[in-house]
């Protein structure tokens, strides 16, 4: 699909590639040896506006398209996945359910601040309740005029950084319907009873922090409930519609990222007295990988296309993300092998990309979760 961006979108787009190849290109290595979170660059990307992409202009942000936001973070990603979630998880997990559900007030007291020096983050995972959302443990009893949060959340990404925490957790018990006793809340940092316990030590994307945090009788006004009592897993599942579509948008600028080093190396590598991308069967994997890009970038652009025609997308975002985080896997695995032995060694950027790319197979749903969302679609005769 050839999108046309307009005039305003072109420049943040231009803004973006520019940002990450002069700024961001040059430390990325060293960000992920030092498992350094690149604040610096975070504040950067702050102030051009990149925070509120999704984010009416009414309350600070720049509204840009679902189709516009995805090329972000695909560009984003091509040189620094780690970065590119943090601004992933901030804007389709972190905002936009606020957007979606909030009242006026909420949308007035937090999207402001999340377009401009807020950072926000997403709390459902526990270490009971990964795929099975529904089965979440963190409490909130209702107490006078406040909720009392009390819980253990895991994986959660932009823990440390964060402002704002999206929040679920269990209100009522309904032993048929699970996911009907779900509230989400919002959560800021400072919040008595509220506090980081942990930060994982991650196999990529270590330029992302992600950490454990704890909820012990954190006192949540009932006016900081997002949506109301018992709608949680709708506002968790919508949100995570949306950011499959990111997630699949991050796994195909990592793909992209390795492609062009694997592109890059065959033209210059010579054995046997010529460039190893003379050799057929190095022709025949760089042919299949480019192949791959545009199949999944096809997927991506659709699914980014029905969310902006207001069109249901569900289906089309969880394909996405099946597609794009498996292909970026085989693609980073052709890239490294075309390096040989130096793909294997960190001073070779697809190394980075080979470790970054596995996660996005996982959070966001499974790709075995993505198969049962499209199942169900498919035999419900909704789609």
């Amino acid at each position: 699909m050839n999108l046309q961006f307009n005039d305003e979108e072109k420049m943040i787009l231009g803004m973006v590639r520019a940002f990450m190849d002069e700024e961001v290109r040059p430390i990325a290595k060293a960000l992920d040896d030092e498992k350094r979170v690149p604040i610096e660059q975070i504040r950067a990307l702050q102030e051009q506006g990149l925070f509120g992409l999704l984010i009416p202009e009414e309350y600070g942000g720049a509204n840009i398209s679902a189709s516009c936001y995805s090329a972000v973070i695909e560009e984003m990603s091509k040189v620094c996945a780690a970065l590119a979630i943090v601004l992933s998880v901030h804007n389709s997990v972190g905002a936009y359910p606020i957007l979606l559900f909030g009242s006026e007030e909420q949308k007035k007291t937090y999207l402001g601040r999340l377009a401009g020096d807020w950072i926000g983050a997403f709390c459902l995972t526990e270490t009971q309740s990964g795929s099975d959302a529904a089965g979440l443990r963190t409490k909130a009893v209702l107490d006078g005029d406040a909720y009392l949060l009390d819980g253990t959340k895991m994986f959660v990404t932009n823990g440390t950084i964060a402002d704002l925490f999206l929040v679920l957790a269990r209100t009522s018990e309904s032993p048929e319907a699970p996911h009907r006793g779900v509230t989400a809340f919002l959560v800021e940092k400072g919040t008595p009873g509220f506090r980081v316990s942990k930060t994982e030590d991650k196999m990529g994307l270590r330029a992302s922090d992600t950490a454990e945090v704890v909820f012990e009788e954190c006192r949540v006004r009932v006016g900081a409930r997002l949506g109301r009592e018992g709608e949680g897993f709708k506002v968790a599942m919508s949100a995570l519609d949306n950011g499959r579509i990111g997630v699949a948008s991050q796994a195909l600028g990592i793909a992209e990222g390795a492609f062009d080093e694997a592109v890059k190396y065959a033209r210059t590598r010579k054995q046997f007295g010529k460039a190893i991308a003379e050799f057929q069967a190095i022709q025949f994997m760089i042919a299949d990988m480019d192949t791959q890009i545009e199949a999944a970038r096809a997927l991506i652009r659709h699914a980014a296309h029905l969310k902006d025609s207001g069109r249901p997308y569900g289906k089309e975002a969880s394909m996405a993300k099946l597609y794009a985080s498996t292909m970026s896997r085989d693609v980073c695995s052709k890239a490294l092998q075309i390096h040989g032995g130096y793909g294997y060694v960190k001073e070779y950027p697809v190394e980075r990309f080979y470790r970054d790319q596995r996660i996005t197979e996982i959070y966001e749903g499974t790709s075995e979760m993505q198969r049962h969302v499209i199942a169900k679609y498919l035999l419900s005769g909704r789609a």
